[in-house]
């Protein structure tokens, strides 16, 4: 299984944050950053055979500098999807397709479309699904539904089939989303040409499983745990007192 992690976004909304530094190479654990958090949770998962990030042309000699630096036991590599400007952006659907076509995979597909990953165990979404054999979603619920502000929402079987999809609010103060993780099996990584040579949104990672499921069974794992924010300023420095005081407890 190929683990892809989307890094070509340019969290305006951590602005001026990210003016120079990418938003995954933020630190938030003394010198460590959120790219290396999410490393660590890769490395142990012994499905994963390589690990793929995808950023843009203004952020790529960022990211090959922290590769340079890393000295893991999965091999890393470090695309550049050729966007300069957010205007340009491929957007989460386009790079999943660029990085398809790019480098013609034909094996499994982990895609962690953003940091806020950190709160959820990965391993268990992984033999989830191999048991059903079938794509899956990450679904979180979401207690004050009527304070949110554009959030994906999933409508379950008991069988944990998706029956539907639908947008709910979300608080323009955070960056969490409920659909972060997808896994997909290798028969359905050519279904992404497919979904944007008919129309699809390229900009939002929660259309294509809705497009997905519409044509062939999928499957949600639900969640109530914690997810990791950094989605503002503010996020983001609580996120950073967090860490910093489990580190503490730890040492």
């Amino acid at each position: 299984m190929i683990a892809l992690i989307l890094a070509a976004g340019y969290a305006t909304r951590l602005y001026p944050l990210t003016r120079d530094t990418p938003k995954p190479l933020l630190p938030v654990q003394g010198n460590r950053t959120i790219l290396d958090l999410l490393i660590d949770r890769l490395e142990v998962l012994e499905e994963i055979t390589e690990i793929l990030i995808v950023t843009n042309d203004r952020f790529f000699h960022a990211f090959e500098q922290w590769h340079q630096q890393y000295r893991g036991p999965k091999p890393i590599r470090i695309l550049n999807d050729g966007t300069s400007s957010p205007e340009g952006r491929l957007g989460a659907i386009g790079d999943i397709q660029f990085v398809i076509g790019r480098e013609q995979l034909q094996d499994d597909l982990l895609v962690l479309a953003g940091d806020n990953v950190l709160g959820f165990g990965l391993e268990g979404y992984l033999n989830y699904f191999h048991k059903v054999d079938t794509d899956c979603i990450l679904v979180r619920t979401v207690d004050d539904i009527e304070e949110l502000q554009s959030v994906g929402v999933a409508e379950l079987d008991e069988q944990m089939r998706v029956l539907s999809l639908e947008e709910k609010p979300q608080s323009p103060k955070t960056n969490i989303g409920v659909f972060a993780l997808y896994i997909y099996k290798r028969s359905t990584l050519p279904l992404f040409s497919r979904y944007l040579a008919e129309g699809g949104n390229p900009d939002a990672p929660s259309y294509f499983p809705e497009w997905l499921h519409s044509r062939q069974e999928m499957r949600a794992y639900y969640t109530e745990g914690t997810i990791d924010d950094v989605g503002t300023p503010e996020a983001y420095a609580q996120m950073r007192a967090r860490l910093g005081n489990v580190q503490e407890e730890q040492g």
